[in-house]
């Protein structure tokens, strides 16, 4: 099977910060993996460069066999392939929640509005908001706006999905309610990128868990590989650091 992420040789700096030292990965088509860390360790700068919200300075990211990197490639036509969920929902105030999904499958796929909106509530109920389809958004709490993100982002049916730490910004006791809407996108098949602090989501749902230190993917395997038998030190120090403050 050919990977339908691949990423060679990636390097990223912000002035003198070199940020990604060479990264290498490839993920395969319904696979999840979860990326962890401690902050600082480039994982949502990887994100960023995957669908080139930030562009790397060397190196190579091919999406379904095309290269980002190249010139020539249609961003915009890929783009619509990858889906992407950010730690803040940058959802549209003034407009409710059915209208923040019909959106870009309207201006960008062109569909007619009943073809958008039908996508929309399917969307919408698959992330159980089926009751709050013309809620205005203001009003959702930061759980809800969180789900019509999500539900935004498969309205464009992509074919691979980018979480960037979608529930660091939601009160602990709603964390739960999107985790469960990435289950079941796992569980449907749902080719998955997921940096994330939630380590027992990771445990749970992931097909492989890379732990990245310093810009760099120090190790990777299965949960239970990673979460069981850490062979390096930085890995057993990040992971007994986060079991004691639970």
């Amino acid at each position: 099977m050919e990977p339908i992420l691949k990423i060679e040789k990636l390097e990223k700096s912000f002035g003198s910060l070199k940020v990604l030292k060479g990264i290498d990965l490839e993920v395969y088509p319904g696979e999840v993996v979860c990326i962890i860390g401690a902050s600082g360790s480039g994982k949502s700068t990887l994100l960023r460069c995957i669908n080139l919200l930030e562009e790397a300075d060397s190196g190579h990211v091919w999406f379904e066999g095309k290269d980002l990197m190249d010139l020539s490639t249609n961003l915009n036509k890929l783009r619509e392939r990858i889906g992407m969920v950010f730690q803040s929902f940058n959802l549209f105030a003034n407009k409710n929640a059915l209208d923040n999904c019909t959106m870009a499958p309207m201006s960008v796929k062109h569909l007619s509005r009943q073809k958008a909106e039908e996508l929309a509530v399917k969307h919408l109920t698959t992330v159980g908001l089926q009751d709050f389809i013309h809620a205005d958004s203001r009003r959702l709490s930061g759980g809800q706006k969180q789900r019509v993100a999500i539900a935004r982002a498969l309205c464009m049916e992509p074919d691979m999905m980018l979480f960037d730490e979608p529930t660091s910004a939601l009160d602990p006791e709603i964390v739960g309610e999107v985790l469960d809407v990435m289950k079941g996108l796992a569980g449907e098949g749902m080719t998955m990128v997921v940096v994330t602090h939630e380590m027992a989501f990771a445990k749970e749902v992931s097909d492989r868990v890379v732990f990245m230190d310093g810009g760099v993917i120090l190790e990777q395997g299965s949960p239970a590989e990673v979460f069981g038998h850490p062979k390096e030190a930085r890995t057993k120090e990040f992971l007994s650091r986060y079991l004691e403050d639970k």
